[in-house]
């Protein structure tokens, strides 16, 4: 009698596999490289943030941030959504510079009657994408995508790409 008994049990392991599998180590799994590519993809957009900043902090302010922008265009890291970034995109590059107040010290907005050149220095910059959208798999899976913070990088220019002995500036 033991010997049919385990006949028809051995089979229900297998089952047993296939439902514990399906139904628990293969989202598990999924999910696990989901999370692993959104930090991959958040940490990449920290990095391009920055790289915007020190690109800001270096090279010639102008009125209209376009040599900002354009280089952060041409600039996305390989693992982020780069069609956000262009042309109809949903994702945007804000480039906000500042300048301090001598008495205060608060940094207010930058202006300057000219762009590039040695009387248009500001004292620092800020950098931020908004409206970047983490969509990988989540369209496969009929998911809302994840927004990704702003992400915001403030630096101090340092030269802005201007040589004050030489009265020029390199945009």
């Amino acid at each position: 009698m033991a010997v049919l008994k385990n006949s028809r049990r051995s089979g229900q392991a297998a089952i047993e596999f296939a439902i514990l599998y399906g139904a628990v180590l293969l989202p598990l799994t999924f999910g696990t490289v989901y999370v692993a590519e959104m930090y991959w993809t958040w940490h990449s957009a920290v990095e391009f943030t920055r790289e915007g900043a020190r690109y800001a902090a270096t090279h010639c302010w102008q009125g209209d941030t376009q040599n900002v922008v354009t280089y952060m265009q041409s600039h996305v890291p390989v693992n982020i959504d780069a069609s956000q970034f262009r042309a109809g995109g949903t994702a945007q590059i804000n480039v906000n510079y500042f300048s301090r107040d001598p008495d205060t010290g608060q940094l207010n907005p930058f202006s300057c009657d000219g762009d590039c050149s040695t009387a248009c220095v500001p004292d620092a910059v800020t950098v931020s994408v908004t409206n970047y959208e983490f969509r990988r798999f989540v369209d496969f899976i009929h998911l809302q995508p994840v927004v990704m913070p702003a992400f915001p990088t403030s630096m101090p220019v340092q030269s802005n790409g201007c040589d004050p002995e030489q009265n020029t500036c390199v945009p």
